[in-house]
């Protein structure tokens, strides 16, 4: 039985004198008015299965008397959960994949209009998001040729408007003190970075522990179609985002299947396999997990990453930078990063309730908290008043155990809450208002921390100020925007689905080309390398791989007119 009343109901059980203290009084059917609500969230984004634990739980508890018990993703759990008709109470999906409109199609999903229950609970989603609640409704009629308009949900990272771009994510971090040491030589070109990781190497042969240095440590973990590192290469150099089975130029619409002759994934390709072959590539990079790359860049194992997740936010510890050293930005000069554009329309990882919940009230009230200014930096940067908080100009500002916190995420919390502040993090994994977006509450800055006037008023070390001195640059924003980088407008598309055949090709193919891409990054020689690219183009092609490419330039043809729209 779903517990809730509508008001017409509520206003009979008033009428005929029923004790009832108030709406949500009545929410739990029987239960203990102060009973603790445990809500299963089942998250296709998230990276832990259990209970919710530490400060984030301490403040929904606090906020709603609830607990949180997350449910991730994995082999079967979709199918097992829709098969019983419960998702769960708070339900996330992940970007691009066809899950979502089977859960809408299966009615599995609860609509935020029903009962008024978005007007109600979710006051600030319903005033200040508008475009995103519009954009889930025509997903809706999309999914269901029309026959429904119903509103489920809004996707993540929304923006209050289209003009700017976020913060850059291809950030090409580099060892910097070793770059210094090297005289600060001019990187042109993929060639002279390839020279310069090797000369690094030369000068720093050992990491924290004795250990070897390579200039790159890769992960299979999060390849799809292509192997991640290497499509994303393409995405950090030329600013082709990937889209399906390639990579698209946003730019001009052209599309680049993964296996053009001489296109950018192959050329990527090559080169990984040219730094393997030069001692500079991780052996273990085609069967390692992210955890255990990250382990070796924060031990001072590695010399780049194009990410700022694998490199400098890894790297960067207080012991590192008070020693002198850093990992920073410093890309070829001939490098066009992407950079995403904005979308008050929000993007495809979706927040929604299940149909089956009982409490759709208050799972509405945490997703609304959530969408709030403080509910937005709370669950970034932890408790308001104890690790951030706003100066008299508004400015907001980390206090000294949130900058201990920012620094090491296994920092103890204390100020009564258990646990380490990475036991806290909402584990749900999405968020609602982009990182970048404008903070209402503040004057005039983002949710980001890195565009804070506290954040950046000074360097951290001397070595960052090194940095500084050197680029003329304050921000890791302002040096990219200094050189070349490529703007990807913020659109409403979404790939659409895949029929049953084509899923059933699509998976041969792509598995086919990732494993043929791990064994050219691994090839010896030129010759083996050019072998095995051969062998992965036949195999690809018998399995259907034209059909996969021509599925895919539909997709694109699709986003470039969607990017035109509000470009021209």
């Amino acid at each position: 039985m779903r517990k809730l009343f509508s008001k017409k109901l509520l206003s009979v059980l008033l009428a005929s004198s029923m004790v009832i203290g108030s709406a949500s009084a009545l929410t739990g059917c029987g239960s203990k008015k102060n009973e603790v609500i445990k809500l299963n969230v089942y998250s296709q984004l998230a990276n832990f299965s259990g209970k919710q634990i530490g400060w984030s739980a301490d403040i929904l508890k606090k906020k709603f008397n609830v607990e949180l018990n997350i449910i991730p993703e994995g082999d079967g759990v979709f199918e097992t959960r829709m098969t019983s008709g419960n998702l769960g109470d708070i339900v996330v999906w992940g970007a691009d994949n066809d899950k979502y409109p089977l859960a809408v199609k299966n009615n599995l999903l609860f609509g935020w209009e029903d009962d008024n229950v978005l007007d109600e609970y979710g006051p600030y989603i319903k005033k200040n998001m508008p475009d995103a609640l519009k954009k889930n409704k025509e997903l809706t009629k999309t999914i269901t040729n029309g026959a429904s308009d119903k509103l489920y949900g809004f996707g993540a990272n929304v923006a209050l408007n289209s003009k700017d771009h976020e913060s850059f994510f291809y950030t090409w971090d580099t060892r910097w003190d070793l770059y210094k040491k090297l005289g600060y030589p001019k990187v042109k070109n993929l060639q002279d970075y390839h020279k310069m990781l090797k000369n690094m190497q030369k000068l720093c042969p050992s990491d924290d522990s004795g250990n070897k240095v390579y200039a790159v440590s890769l992960w299979p973990d999060w390849d799809d179609a292509m192997v991640m590192y290497v499509k994303a290469m393409a995405t950090a150099y030329y600013g082709y985002d990937e889209l399906a089975l390639g990579l698209y130029d946003p730019t001009n619409g052209k599309y680049h299947d993964a296996l053009e002759e001489n296109g950018p994934y192959l050329e990527m390709l090559k080169w990984f396999n040219d730094l393997y072959q030069d001692g500079l590539i991780d052996p273990d990079s085609m069967t390692q997990t992210y955890d255990e790359m990250i382990a070796k860049v924060q031990n001072g194992g590695t010399l780049f990453s194009i990410f700022n997740y694998s490199g400098s936010l890894g790297y960067n510890t207080k012991e590192h930078t008070s020693a002198g050293k850093l990992m920073y930005c410093m890309k070829p000069e001939d490098a066009s990063p992407i950079v995403y554009g904005m979308n008050t329309q929000g993007g495809d990882r979706v927040w929604s309730i299940g149909a089956k919940t009982e409490y759709p009230e208050k799972c509405m009230e945490i997703i609304n908290y959530l969408a709030t200014p403080e509910g937005r930096m709370t669950m970034e940067y932890g408790p308001k008043g104890y690790t951030w908080d706003y100066d008299d100009q508004k400015h907001a500002y980390l206090t000294d155990v949130g900058v201990k916190c920012q620094n090491d995420k296994n920092t103890t919390m204390g100020g009564g809450y258990k646990g380490s502040y990475h036991d806290g993090e909402l584990q749900i994994n999405n968020v609602t208002w982009s990182l970048d977006a404008s903070n209402p509450d503040s004057d005039g800055e983002t949710y980001n921390k890195e565009s804070w006037a506290s954040y950046n008023a000074t360097p951290s070390s001397d070595i960052e100020k090194d940095w500084r001195d050197k680029t003329g640059c304050t921000t890791i924003n302002e040096y990219m925007e200094k050189g070349k980088y490529t703007v990807a407008p913020g659109t409403s598309f979404s790939k659409e689905t895949q029929d049953t055949t084509l899923k059933t090709t699509w998976n041969q193919v792509t598995t086919e080309i990732k494993n043929s891409s791990w064994k050219a990054i691994y090839a010896k020689s030129d010759k083996k390398f050019d072998s095995v690219v051969a062998g992965m183009k036949k195999s690809a092609k018998k399995y259907g791989y034209d059909k996969c490419v021509e599925w895919s330039r539909n997709q694109a043809s699709r986003r470039k007119a969607l990017e035109d729209a509000i470009t021209q």
